[in-house]
């Protein structure tokens, strides 16, 4: 073979310069190419939604109403993974290490995305970054009670025994953290009282417990409450709300009862994880859109004493401003210790 010539090496290497960089550019453009088609498929395998109580709660239920309209709405199954522990904390973190595409998502509350940050300082993620809003889906009202042979009859009656009773008096919540946590954590600081506590993982156990009459009192949301107000298996004091509840009419207001400052209300909402491409993100949002739209998801939800939000405010960026809300609100929420089941 004979030896290639300097002029051969200047003439050759331009040209294998040029090829090189069509192949490069090639490739970048295949790779972003790819990228839109995955997108523009999406999805195309089934979709974990984490639930981060226990089945049969109110996040439970709220996710289990939406499981058959999102797939239908996807065209692909909603696998339902309840991960139970601290709060609903444990699932947000098995939930924010997860691959930012669009096939685990989750379902988190006002416990999760926002009061979770004060009660756990060494929180391993952070709601408003390591998350990508999806949409609120509900707002849900807080009722206060009790076991249904608890000796106050009314909110006032009751305010006075735990004040006289407060050492004795238990109460049942579903995790530090958790809405039912949150929640009566605010009660009782209203009315000055630090109660025995009663953690359990989940609202349903913690249900279980107040009916059995091994807890004394609890507050959570309507979701939770409604069947076993109107089955009267439990006491029903007052609703957190300005107003009454549809479900529930006959039971007054906290502001009615005489306690204007208990006042709050809770919510649910859908993430993805941070990264998660913008068009996954919009036809998420989009398959909420048409579950919260579907006749029968609304009259189930609404039965159960939620509200459905308005369309502007189920947008991803309205979720994204309410977790910055709630986080800011909930940032001096007292903690008090915990005691053994």
């Amino acid at each position: 073979m004979s030896p290639v010539s300097a002029t051969d090496r200047q003439t050759r290497t331009p040209a294998r310069m040029t090829r090189s960089v069509m192949i490069a550019a090639l490739v970048l453009f295949c790779g972003h190419a790819g990228t839109g088609f995955a997108q523009s498929d999406y999805p195309t395998r089934p979709i974990t939604m984490i639930v981060p109580f226990a089945a049969g709660g109110p996040t439970d239920v709220i996710a289990r109403l939406l499981e058959g309209s999102l797939s239908r709405s996807l065209s692909q199954q909603i696998v339902i993974e309840n991960v139970v522990g601290a709060g609903g904390t444990t699932a947000a973190t098995r939930a924010m290490r997860a691959a930012p595409d669009g096939y685990t998502i989750m379902l988190g509350n006002m416990g999760t995305h926002a009061a979770a940050v004060a009660l756990y300082p060494k929180l391993a993620y952070f709601p408003s970054t390591d998350f990508a809003p999806i949409g609120l889906v509900v707002r849900t009202s807080i009722l206060m009670v009790a076991r249904k042979d608890f000796p106050a009859r009314d909110l006032t009656a009751f305010i006075a025994y735990a004040n006289e009773h407060a050492g004795e008096l238990k109460m049942a919540h579903a995790g530090i953290g958790s809405v039912s946590y949150v929640a009566c954590a605010l009660f009782n600081a209203i009315i000055g009282v630090s109660p025995k506590l009663a953690g359990f993982q989940g609202t349903e156990p913690a249900m279980s417990a107040l009916l059995a009459g091994k807890a004394d009192y609890m507050c959570d949301q309507t979701v939770a409450i409604v069947p076993r107000a109107k089955a009267l298996s439990i006491h029903v004091y007052a609703v957190a709300s300005p107003t009454r509840n549809r479900s529930l009419p006959d039971i007054p207001t906290a502001q009615e009862a005489g306690l204007p400052q208990f006042e709050v209300t809770a919510w649910n909402a859908l993430f993805a994880l941070k990264g998660t491409p913008r068009p996954i993100i919009d036809k998420l949002n989009a398959a909420l859109g048409t579950a919260l739209a579907d006749p029968a998801v609304r009259k189930a939800l609404l039965d159960v004493g939620s509200e459905i939000p308005d369309h502007p405010d189920r947008s991803p960026e309205a979720l994204a401003r309410l977790v910055r809300h709630e986080i800011a609100r909930w940032m001096h929420i007292p903690r008090f210790g915990e005691a053994k089941n």
